[in-house]
């Protein structure tokens, strides 16, 4: 029984493929050949990290869901440009006006900004985005973009 416990725990994942297949998996290699059925055992998969996994049936997918430094990067560029243009139409810009925008000089902003600063500019209509260490005055609008604490001051131009 230790033995074929041990054998059991270190199939491999092709050995694993047959005995689903095949509904039993035959241990040629262990003293009396035994064989298991999935009525003998329990397959539970395992996601791997940074992956998620999905099965159906005969059809596995896997998803690699890590969050690298441009994904992150773009994704609070999406952020800022939602939140100024929730800025612009709170302000009743026309959609035409152009803008200056100065932000909080926080590292996740500032990241963003230097990889998709022309981009955001773009959408937003700004003729110029800046950072600012100490932003202060009565203008500013609160962002708080994935517990990220910053605030912005976008002016007509």
């Amino acid at each position: 029984m230790k033995l074929l416990g041990k054998a059991i725990t270190e199939m491999s994942q092709k050995d694993i493929a047959t005995l689903e297949k095949e509904g039993e998996f035959k241990f040629s290699t262990l003293p009396g050949e035994p064989v298991v059925t999935l009525e003998d055992v329990e397959v539970i998969p395992e996601d791997v990290p940074g992956w998620l996994v999905a099965n159906d049936g005969s059809v596995t997918v896997a998803l690699d869901v890590t969050v690298t430094p441009e994904l992150k990067n773009e994704g609070m560029a999406r952020e800022l440009i939602n939140r100024i243009q929730n800025i612009r139409k709170g302000n009743d810009f026309k959609i035409t006006d152009k803008i200056e925008v100065v932000l909080s000089d926080v590292p996740e902003i500032r990241d963003a900004v230097e990889a998709f600063g022309d981009y955001i500019a773009s959408q937003v209509l700004a003729d110029s985005i800046t950072l600012e260490a100490d932003l202060a005055g009565d203008d500013l609008k609160d962002l708080e973009i994935d517990g990220v604490k910053a605030f912005a001051k976008v002016t007509k131009r």
